[in-house]
């Protein structure tokens, strides 16, 4: 008798702390009406059979049968079907997770991976998520989550890229950062640039990251905490517009009175004479 013995490393296991929020299938029928939408969480869009288009901001692609669709959080993104060879997907909710795919210069919003050679191990734990949340028998929530770790693991394995996963805590740690960054030094020149060395995240995701975060890009929060500091000059000083200007970080008079009128609607010049005429 022969018997072999595989021992498991413990120490070395790492979970991912993710939720799932919902499991959706679709099938296009001639009735779809697509509308460009975000998320605050991430989505896997599966291509179960069909081919169509999807849309993510101002780009689109072709999908077709066995591809995946990564969309990080606040993304902007939709799909739509070929009539010819109708749509037929899965979609997965999950929260307090995003991904990075390994590329330093372009979009790490979204990206797209062909599971063909393994579409049949895919397809099982997909199908084996839907029926425990659509029976919801006992312990089916522990199920459901067990299953997706699984299911990103395997994501993980089959892709010939670089393919990583990030916790939305720590993005939003990172984003604290990003923002206590801009408080600190709003009258210096910040840039993306600036703002991704200092978390170490890709610009373009951090655009999206921090807009969750805050409410507002990390220019336009830059803008208004520099219209913020700029309503006190007005109020308490007498240095004139340039000087305000250059005081608190823009590049050009003209460019500030733009911003300020933008934001608050009436020009700094206007604001400071309502302000002081006040008893």
């Amino acid at each position: 008798m022969s018997n072999n013995l595989y021992s498991l490393n413990t120490q070395e296991a790492h979970r991912i702390n993710a939720t799932l929020l919902y499991v959706t299938t679709s099938k296009y029928e001639g009735d779809w009406h697509s509308t460009l939408h975000t998320h605050y969480f991430t989505e896997l869009f599966y291509v179960l059979r069909g081919s169509g288009k999807f849309i993510v901001g101002d780009s689109d692609f072709p999908v077709k049968e066995s591809d995946l669709v990564i969309v990080n959080p606040n993304v902007e993104h939709t799909e739509t079907s070929f009539n010819s060879s109708p749509l037929e997907y899965i979609v997965l909710g999950i929260e307090d997770l995003s991904f990075s795919f390994g590329f330093e210069e372009v979009d790490n919003s979204y990206s797209i991976y062909n599971y063909r050679p393994y579409r049949q191990e895919m397809e099982f734990y997909l199908q084996a998520l839907l029926k425990e949340i659509t029976i919801k028998e006992l312990n089916y929530q522990t199920v459901c989550q067990n299953l997706l770790e699984v299911l990103i693991i395997k994501m993980m394995r089959h892709t010939s890229y670089s393919l990583s996963i990030a916790s939305s805590k720590k993005t939003n740690k990172e984003c604290a950062a990003a923002k206590r960054y801009i408080d600190a030094n709003y009258k210096t020149n910040i840039t993306l640039d600036t703002l991704a060395g200092i978390t170490h995240m890709n610009k373009y995701y951090l655009v999206h990251a921090f807009g969750n975060f805050t409410g507002l890009s990390p220019i336009n929060y830059l803008i208004a905490r520099r219209i913020d500091e700029s309503k006190t000059l007005l109020q308490s000083t007498d240095y004139s517009i340039s000087q305000i200007s250059e005081i608190i970080g823009f590049s050009s008079p003209s460019y500030f009175s733009q911003a300020f009128k933008k934001s608050i609607n009436l020009s700094p010049n206007d604001y400071r004479k309502k302000v002081k005429a006040q008893p």
